[in-house]
């Protein structure tokens, strides 16, 4: 009984490591999504100031496109964004773009004066409707969507040259040949 009493704690301490051991291996960057392979969930945004039209689920479906949230205020936005103008530029897809949670309605669209503009719509999420939807958990966050307004990846962090051509690229260039 009494070699019980030591075994159980033992046995506890393994499980635990074991499970810790697992989690080492884990890349932190990746976070699941459980919107993966599901309907872009339904959303309707206003449009930003000095646009004429907002942004909704009911763009999207039609053609493969990029959804990305953006924001003034963020740094890695700032890091992304002349490759999403490169992008633009070259007519590789379209970018939709919702502006996420601006504390001033000028914020956003004068950030896009000042840097350029590379979506096709863009939408003011000042309430985090649309990003509580998409299961946002931070910007910049780029989403791929099908044909069909399905959501097929999505990406946390900036996009650089490297993500596009060996991850982004690729799943476009798939979903376009279905």
């Amino acid at each position: 009984m009494r070699r019980i009493v030591y075994l159980v704690p033992l046995a506890v301490f393994l499980v635990l490591a074991a499970y810790f051991w697992v989690g080492l291996g884990k890349d932190p960057q990746i976070i699941p999504s459980v919107l993966i392979d599901q309907q872009v969930p339904p959303f309707a945004l206003k449009p930003i100031r000095g646009r004429d039209r907002g942004f909704s689920s009911d763009d999207l479906p039609g053609q493969v496109s990029l959804v990305n949230i953006f924001g003034s205020w963020c740094v890695a936005c700032r890091i992304e964004h002349p490759f999403l103008m490169k992008l633009k530029a070259d007519g590789v897809v379209p970018i939709h773009g919702i502006d996420w949670r601006e504390k001033d309605p000028n914020a956003g669209p004068a950030w896009l004066a000042r840097f350029g503009d590379p979506y096709t719509l863009v939408g003011d999420d000042p309430e985090s409707k649309a990003a509580i939807a998409f299961g946002v958990t931070g910007a910049p966050e780029t989403f791929i969507v099908d044909a069909r307004g399905v959501i097929r990846y999505k990406q946390i962090g900036p996009i650089t040259p490297e993500i596009w051509e060996n991850q982004l690229w690729p799943i476009v260039q798939k979903l376009r040949a279905q």
